[in-house]
């Protein structure tokens, strides 16, 4: 009688495991550079995001045509990201909060620009050459 649920137990661990490292593997997946043109309010942005994932935790950088800044509270939780970038613009800190879903190749961003404007841009994956 010991045997089988001694077994069950096993069997569940192991199933455990291997899906909390699918979920791990997915997550890394983000890992590299991004690039996204798009339009605004003080007209076209060039952006580049070079992300890392560790478990549940983003890392890495935000640059566009004013500058370079670290990502902060950096969250990925599956296909779901979420990062802040406070940007230097005009002397003042302006906290742009993302929201991203990651889809293959490409990440669609909705982005809020601190209370000023809401937008929406598509990241993509650059290719090692």
């Amino acid at each position: 009688m010991q045997t089988v649920p001694l077994r069950f137990r096993e069997l569940t661990t192991l199933v455990v495991v291997v899906l909390a490292l699918g979920i791990t593997a997915f997550a890394a997946d983000i890992d590299g550079t991004w690039t996204a043109t798009f339009d605004t309010q003080i007209g076209e942005q060039h952006y580049t995001y070079t992300f890392k994932a560790d478990g549940d935790k983003l890392t890495g950088t935000v640059k566009n045509d004013m500058g370079e800044t670290q990502i902060v509270d950096g969250t990925i939780k599956g296909n779901e990201i979420s990062f802040t970038e406070n940007m230097k613009f005009q002397e003042q800190t302006v906290s742009i909060k993302y929201k991203g879903q990651l889809d293959g190749d490409q990440i669609n961003f909705t982005r809020e620009v601190g209370s000023f404007a809401t937008e929406k841009l598509v990241a993509k994956r650059q290719k090692a050459k």
